[in-house]
């Protein structure tokens, strides 16, 4: 998030009620405040070029809100340098929110490094076209915007190649509670995933519920209303004193710790590691284990307790292949040491990769679950050269299979007793073998293989068919390798999604 992760933007508004004086005293106080915090703080001014900015029939006018708060709070340029100098001496990052084209050239003339747009100039095309071109980041209060202001906003930042946040607002000063919103944070971060989303507060200074809450929410941008009382001058309902703002920022501190690490996995303490050591369960051996036999869900049973440097259930995932390298008796804890250890899931991430680049080449329609197994004859570890990745459709009466043949690979001889099959290529090129003579088959075409009849198939460059059947047993693929039929574990079992198309492999 860069500029805006962590930003605490204290805004004075009017609240210098157009005394220079008074103005520097509030930097300063809240400066004192937000040295106690590891935060990044910022502190915002408005500029309006009030010349042009009020219409010139109703300058003056008393009995016009906005007006008459504008014209008695205004400052000069130089006025505005002076204050932006006080915050710059306490620490503090400039932030400005102009409301009106000469105003942003004055914002880039005095050197600030955020420009802020105010909810109310949202959608004011022509001012946002004015920011547009400058080359400071942007946040956008979005108070009061329809859904698809936010969406035009957003794009024309965007193609604009803006760097710029959100900030979700209620412009009611002050917000009562049961309209604070803080679900649009959730809203606005799902639905703008690169967008920086922030929370501009309004409710009662009072409240320090809601900055947790929207930290919680993954808020990265906070802002506050701040003023000083004194004897001069009163602070409204929705502006907080100093003493209001460090509780506010304690309540956040507070809220950044409960919520700990993000954007990466947390680090687990020992004390958390080893409670949860006893409760796992320890792998203990059933009817014995041999030298050199596989671990199976047949062969061995889990239960507690577990003894130091033994095999755990967690441990048995399904890219993980532990075989005995001792004998291990029945009844007897697993231990790592009596194992040996296989990883698989490189060699499976690579074969995924490849068939999944097949799939999306073809555009061969896929269910929403995708169940499929990769054949390997000769182990995972040749299946580039030998094997097959079959996606089971449906298996009753009738079974329809789509077989994938990454280039070079090549299924072996075998044959089927219960089932007759029929292919049909989708996508590249198939080499079949029937009954020892080789034909090449193309996209489109059609090829039976009748129940007893030897078959292999290959594809040099890669393919994908269909494969159409009565209904498919496990144990009715006879192999004329003897090999491939003392190998019981010729086959890896996978699910995935049908987004296993866009997503990282997990």
């Amino acid at each position: 998030m860069g500029i805006f992760d962590k930003l605490f933007i204290l805004e004075l508004a009017n609240n210098h009620m157009g005394d220079v004086e008074h103005g520097c005293a509030v930097i300063r106080e809240f400066g004192k405040v937000c040295k106690k915090f590891p935060f990044r703080f910022a502190f915002k001014f408005q500029y309006r070029h009030l010349d042009t900015f009020i219409h010139p029939e109703y300058k003056g006018r008393k009995d016009i809100k906005y007006v008459a708060r504008f014209e008695e709070t205004r400052l000069t340029g130089a006025q505005f340098l002076r204050l932006k100098a006080e915050a710059a001496a306490s620490g503090f990052i400039g932030v400005c929110t102009p409301f009106d084209e000469p105003s942003v050239d004055l914002v880039i003339e005095h050197g600030y490094d955020i420009i802020k747009v105010a909810s109310c100039s949202f959608t004011d095309w022509p001012l946002l076209e004015k920011i547009a071109g400058t080359d400071r980041p942007v946040i956008l209060s979005t108070a009061g915007a329809e859904l698809r202001d936010i969406d035009s906003v957003v794009s024309f930042m965007e193609h604009r190649r803006k760097e710029f946040a959100l900030m979700h607002c209620v412009g009611e000063y002050p917000t009562p509670a049961e309209r604070f919103e803080l679900g649009q944070i959730d809203f606005l971060r799902q639905r703008y995933p690169e967008v920086p989303v922030g929370y501009s507060t309004h409710e009662d200074p009072e409240n320090y519920d809601a900055v947790s809450i929207a930290i919680g929410k993954g808020a990265a941008i906070l802002e506050r209303h701040v003023a000083l009382k004194t004897s001069a001058y009163d602070v409204n309902k929705y502006s907080s004193v100093p003493e209001q703002v460090e509780k506010w920022l304690a309540a956040a501190a507070g809220a950044y710790k409960m919520c700990g690490t993000a954007g990466a996995r947390r680090k687990i303490s020992e004390k958390e590691a080893g409670d949860l050591r006893g409760l796992r369960r320890g792998v203990f051996s059933k009817a014995g284990l041999k030298p050199g036999e596989r671990l199976t869900a047949g062969n061995v049973f889990y239960a507690i307790p577990n003894l130091p440097g033994q095999l755990l259930s967690n441990d048995l995932s399904k890219y993980s292949l532990y075989t005995a390298k001792e004998e291990i008796p029945p009844g007897k804890p697993v231990l790592l040491a009596a194992l040996d250890h296989r990883n698989i899931r490189a060699k499976v991430e690579e074969t995924v990769i490849k068939i999944r680049q097949l799939v999306i080449d073809s555009r061969i329609a896929l269910p929403p679950k995708i169940e499929f197994e990769l054949s390997h004859q000769y182990g995972l570890e040749n299946i580039d050269r030998y094997g097959a990745t079959i996606i089971n459709c449906i298996n009753r009466e009738y079974c329809k299979k789509i077989i994938i043949m990454t280039p070079g690979q090549e299924n072996p001889v075998h044959y089927h007793q219960k089932k007759e099959e029929t292919f049909q290529v989708l996508y590249g090129t198939l080499a079949l073998t029937i009954d020892g003579v080789e034909k090449d088959y193309r996209h489109g075409e059609i090829i039976v293989v009748e129940r007893g009849v030897r078959h292999s198939f290959k594809s040099a460059a890669g393919a994908v068919f269909e494969e159409v059947s009565t209904t498919h047993y496990k144990d009715d693929s006879f192999y004329e390798d003897p090999a491939i039929m003392r190998n019981k574990d010729r086959k890896t079992e996978l699910t995935f999604w049908s987004d296993w198309l866009t997503k990282p492999f997990k």
